[in-house]
């Protein structure tokens, strides 16, 4: 297809510069080899200066179909081109799109796995507070009874000692009573009475 197009400006090329010198012999033996408006110093229009506009004409008609066909297939390449960039990021923009409506769509399930995650956080440090304050009760509880059973035990103890204490300076004393207020005859009486109970 290039090929073709290559001929057929080269064609084009030769049938407009043949016309060129067609015309420009046609007005140089026109005029009988002198430029300008003749001897006669005319100076209205001659058949030269309808020969420059038919040259010009024809030089501008040849170049317009000369360049046509390579503009216009610049041009269709360019906007072919504009057309396949436009279609390229326009494809772009919707997959941009899509992978932003994906990462929102992530975000939102990330912000409400972290909400629950948060939630269920917060609920398990509440229970464990409610147990670490019921294991302390309990505790607590367990140690008062503790601590009154050892009060009790130690105030039984002491409560026996005391009365040991007690019996003992009480007999302790009845001996010295005794002893000052009894006499030798009381002794032998006293001895005497303990040996007949032991003997009968």
């Amino acid at each position: 297809m290039p090929f073709v197009r290559l001929k057929r400006c080269t064609a084009i090329m030769i049938f407009v510069a043949a016309l060129l010198l067609f015309f420009a012999g046609a007005v140089f033996c026109s005029s009988g080899g002198e430029g300008g408006h003749g001897e006669g110093g005319h100076t209205g229009w001659v058949v030269t200066d309808t020969y420059r506009v038919m040259n010009f004409v024809v030089l501008a008609v040849g170049l317009f179909l000369l360049l046509r066909k390579p503009a216009s297939g610049v041009l269709e390449d360019r906007i072919k081109g504009i057309k396949e960039q436009l279609s390229e990021l326009e494809s772009k923009r919707t997959e941009a799109e899509k992978n932003l409506a994906q990462y929102n769509e992530k975000l939102a399930l990330l912000n409400k796995d972290s909400e629950k995650i948060i939630a269920e956080q917060i609920k398990q440090g509440n229970e464990a507070k409610d147990r670490i304050i019921e294991a302390a009760g309990a505790a607590a509880l367990k140690l008062e009874e503790q601590s009154r059973r050892n009060i009790e035990h130690e105030f039984k103890q002491a409560k026996l000692k005391l009365q040991e204490e007690v019996v003992a300076k009480a007999l302790i004393k009845a001996e010295e009573i005794i002893k000052s207020k009894i006499t030798g005859k009381d002794q032998e009486q006293l001895v005497s009475e303990y040996l007949e109970k032991v003997v009968a």
